[in-house]
C-alpha cells in the first residue's frame, strides 16, 4: 500500500497559497506579453499617426519607432513566454501537484495519477484562457488601444533585459543578413490597399454612399485621360478671326456657350478664345468688336491628349486657367476641356446637370449606353472589372471597333461576359448608342 507523506494543515495551507499566488503572477506575467505582442504587431500606422498628430499621444509615436525595429519586443515577448511556461510548469509540479496527491490518496492508489493529470489541466487551462485567450482578443480588437499602454512598459523591459536582447537579436539579426532578408517593417500602402479600405468603411457604415462614390471618383482622375471627358472636335464651337459682329451673334444664340475658340481660318491655327459675357458687355457698349481685340482675345491654353484628369486639374491650377484646347502627337486639335468637365468626373450623379446622361437603365437587364462613354463609367454601371485589352481604347464606343476590327454599322453585336453588347445608332461612322443586354447566366 502506498504512503503518502501528510503535512500539518497550517504549512499545506501556506504552500497552496504561496504556490497559487506564483501562479496568478506569472499568468498576470504572460496576459501583458501576449497582448503586447499582438497589439504592436497589428496596430495599424494611420491610426497611430492620428494619434500622435490630432491627439497629441507621444505614446503612439513609441509604437511606430517599435514596429520599424520589432526585432527587440519580438525577443522580449519570446523571453517572457518561454520563461514563464517554464515556471508555471515548474510551481505545478512541486507545489500544487502534492497537495492533490494528498488531498486523493484518501481515495485510493489512482489518486497518484489523477494528481499530475488535474495539476496539468488547471494550469494548462488557466493560462490558455486568462494568459492567452483573453489578452489576444482584446488586442486585436483594440490593437492601437492596448500597444500605447504597453509600450512603455516594454520599453523598460527592453532596457533591462538588454544584455539578453542584445544577443538574441543579434544572433537573428546575423542569420537574417546571411539569408538576405530585410529586418525593417516595410509599410507600403498601394492604390489597393485604400480601395480596400474605402470599400470596407462603406460596408461598416462608417462612409456615406456619397463620400464613397466621391473617392472612387479622385482615384479614376488618375487613371483616366483628358480624351474621356473632353469635348470632342466635331463638337467645338469657333469663330474665324474676321467674322462681323452679326455672324458672331447668330452663333452665339444658337450655341450659348461661356467660351469659343477664334481662329485663323481653320480650327488647326488656334490663335486664342474669348468668354460669351465679355464680348457681349462690349458689344452693349460698342457696336462693332473685333474678335483679334485684346480686350476680348484671351490665350489659349494647348495640352497634349496623353495627360490624366488629375495632371489637367494639376495644369489648371498652375495656369490660373479653367479652359484648354486638346491636341494630339500630330499637333492636330481634337477636343477642348473646361474645369467644370473635369469636376464632372469628381462629382458625376451627385450632381444634377441638364445632359441627359450617357448611361440610361431601360428595364432590371438591358441599358443605353453612349458610345463615347468612358470605360470606366461602363465598367461602374455593369459591375464589369475589367474589358480585355483597354489599354487600346478609352470608350464603349472603343471597346466596339476594337473588338470587331471593323467599322461598326447598325445591329452588329458581341457578347463578353455576361452581357451582349449591340449598336443600334450610329452617325458618320461613329457608334452613337448600344444597347446592353444581360445575358441569363446558365447560357454563358
Amino acid at each position: 500500500m502506498v504512503k503518502c507523506r501528510r503535512f500539518p494543515l497550517s504549512h499545506r495551507l501556506m504552500t497552496i497559497l504561496q504556490a497559487l499566488f506564483v501562479l496568478v503572477l506569472l499568468i498576470t506575467v504572460s496576459a501583458f506579453v501576449s497582448s503586447a505582442e499582438l497589439s504592436l504587431a497589428s496596430a495599424r500606422k494611420i491610426k497611430l499617426q492620428v494619434m500622435a498628430k490630432d491627439g497629441g499621444d507621444t505614446r503612439a509615436l513609441d509604437v511606430l519607432n517599435m514596429q520599424q525595429q520589432p526585432g527587440s519586443f519580438i525577443t522580449i515577448v519570446q523571453i517572457g513566454l518561454n520563461a514563464v511556461a517554464i515556471l508555471a510548469g515548474i510551481v505545478g509540479e512541486a507545489a500544487v501537484r502534492p497537495y492533490f496527491a494528498a488531498w486523493f490518496a484518501r481515495f485510493g492508489t489512482w489518486g497518484e495519477t489523477t494528481a499530475p493529470l488535474l495539476t496539468f489541466v488547471l494550469v494548462t487551462g488557466s493560462f490558455i484562457l486568462v494568459a492567452d485567450l483573453m489578452p489576444k482578443r482584446l488586442a486585436i480588437t483594440y490593437p492601437e488601444a492596448v500597444a500605447v499602454r504597453i509600450v512603455r512598459p516594454m520599453m523598460f523591459l527592453i532596457f533591462l533585459l538588454k544584455p539578453f536582447v542584445w544577443i538574441f537579436d543579434g544572433l537573428a539579426n546575423a542569420v537574417f543578413k546571411l539569408l538576405k532578408i530585410p529586418t525593417v517593417r516595410q509599410e507600403q500602402l498601394t492604390s489597393e490597399d485604400i480601395y480596400a479600405v474605402v470599400d470596407a468603411g462603406a460596408q461598416a457604415g462608417v462612409l456615406k454612399q456619397q463620400e464613397h462614390y466621391l473617392i472612387e471618383n479622385i482615384f479614376d482622375m488618375q487613371a483616366r485621360t483628358v480624351t474621356s471627358t473632353m469635348s470632342t472636335r466635331e463638337y467645338i464651337a469657333y469663330f474665324d478671326k474676321n467674322d462681323d459682329s452679326a455672324t458672331v451673334l447668330e452663333a452665339m444664340s444658337e450655341k450659348p456657350h461661356n467660351k469659343f475658340l477664334v481662329c485663323d481660318g481653320d480650327l488647326e491655327r488656334v490663335i486664342g478664345y474669348i468668354e460669351s459675357h465679355t464680348l457681349l458687355t462690349l458689344f452693349l457698349k460698342e457696336k462693332s468688336v473685333r474678335l483679334t481685340d485684346k480686350r476680348v482675345l484671351r490665350k489659349a491654353l494647348f495640352i497634349p491628349d496623353t495627360l490624366s484628369l488629375y495632371d489637367v486639374l494639376e495644369t489648371f491650377k498652375t495656369s490660373g486657367e479653367d479652359f484648354a484646347v486638346v491636341v494630339n502627337e500630330y499637333a492636330l486639335v481634337v477636343g477642348v476641356v473646361t474645369l467644370k468637365d473635369v469636376m464632372s468626373i469628381v462629382m458625376g450623379e451627385l450632381v444634377n446637370t441638364e445632359e441627359e446622361p450617357q448611361i440610361i437603365r431601360r428595364t432590371e437587364d438591358t441599358w443605353l449606353v453612349d458610345g463615347a462613354t468612358p470605360l470606366a463609367d461602363v465598367m461602374r454601371a455593369l459591375d464589369i472589372e475589367a474589358f480585355p485589352n483597354s489599354e487600346n481604347y478609352e470608350t464603349i464606343a472603343g471597346f466596339m471597333m476594337y473588338s470587331l476590327r471593323k467599322i461598326p454599322k447598325r445591329t452588329d453585336f458581341l457578347v463578353y461576359g455576361r452581357y451582349k453588347f449591340e449598336i443600334i445608332d450610329t452617325e458618320n461612322l461613329k457608334i452613337d448608342q448600344l444597347l446592353v443586354t444581360r445575358q441569363d447566366v446558365a447560357a454563358d
